[in-house]
């Protein structure tokens, strides 16, 4: 698999590649059977030759990026207040097209007021991408979301994101993006829970995401559909907050959070799940709304 993934791009030079890779193996095998010292040395000779061409392989800064995750979200703080460079703001015409804008923003802690998690799921109901809406006293939010840093052209496949062939990116964008981006052009089941966390964890979950945004754009990372996701990280970046938070198979069949949240009574509602779950819907409030409302508003229950 890593090689069909990292033998080019035609689909016969992958072939190739994996054919050619499997005869030697079996080849080494048959060997082993006849010449038993020879053939264990070639396998163990194969061995280190492949493990040292896996781990030559590096995440890049510097590929040609797709354009909505061309960029990624870095920032500063001086006292309460938080600078953040390469924010998205887009405007999207179809699922695909957008206009396109990247804006700097400044945040003041001091008026952190709402947290809130939100899972879009798109196929089956394992799996949902998770994103974390943080909300102001004067009425600003933004969206933090750990995303496949695609190439232009590059189509997502969860597995080849076991493989080393998606970079790792940090967006900060504004919700009617990134949120409107899968409620209203991808048809997206999306799904908004306020989180019951004090001001300091708050805080805190904010500052750890510009730190990660920080590190990402120093230092690149691969994107890994088991180990390294949207879900995994979040659940990392909480544990530095409370390191006794527990493990659980939910974190990894992201779909399944809510139920992993309500356990741990994180959530502002305390509502059985299946009503939870309908009072977090929010993609059908942001189809039905006009073009021009406030789309924060909307997917709250609030147009105005």
């Amino acid at each position: 698999m890593s090689l069909w993934f990292h033998a080019g791009e035609s689909i016969s030079g992958r072939t190739a590649a994996v054919v050619f890779w499997v005869f030697v193996l079996f080849a080494a095998g048959w060997l082993s059977t006849r010449r038993p010292r020879l053939g264990i040395a070639l396998l163990a000779l194969l061995a280190v030759g492949f493990s040292g061409w896996w781990w030559s392989i590096k995440p890049r800064l510097d590929r040609s990026w797709a354009p909505d995750v061309a960029r990624t979200v870095t920032g500063s703080a001086t006292g309460d207040v938080v600078t953040l460079l390469n924010v998205r703001d887009f405007r999207w015409t179809s699922e695909s097209e957008a206009d396109e804008r990247w804006d700097w923003r400044k945040y003041d802690l001091s008026k952190l007021v709402e947290t809130d998690l939100v899972l879009s799921y798109w196929g089956i109901d394992a799996i949902a991408h998770t994103l974390v809406s943080f909300g102001f006293s004067d009425g600003r939010r933004v969206v933090f979301s750990v995303e496949i840093r695609r190439e232009r052209d590059e189509v997502f496949s969860s597995i080849a994101g076991f493989f080393k062939v998606y970079e790792l990116a940090l967006i900060a964008s504004e919700e009617s993006d990134i949120l409107y981006l899968r409620t209203n052009m991808r048809g997206e089941d999306t799904y908004l829970y306020p989180l019951a966390l004090p001001p300091e964890a708050m805080r805190a979950l904010f500052l750890r995401y510009v730190e990660t945004g920080n590190k990402l754009a120093r230092e690149p990372a691969f994107y890994n559909t088991l180990t390294a996701n949207c879900t995994t990280v979040i659940f990392d970046l909480a544990q530095l907050i409370e390191p006794g938070l527990p493990t659980d198979w939910r974190i990894l069949l992201s779909g399944y959070l809510p139920g992993y949240l309500i356990d741990q009574n994180v959530l502002v509602s305390k509502l059985p799940e299946p009503e939870l779950r309908r009072q977090a819907a929010i993609s059908a409030l942001a189809r039905a709304a006009p073009n021009d409302a406030p789309y924060s508003n909307v997917i709250r229950g609030s147009p105005k």
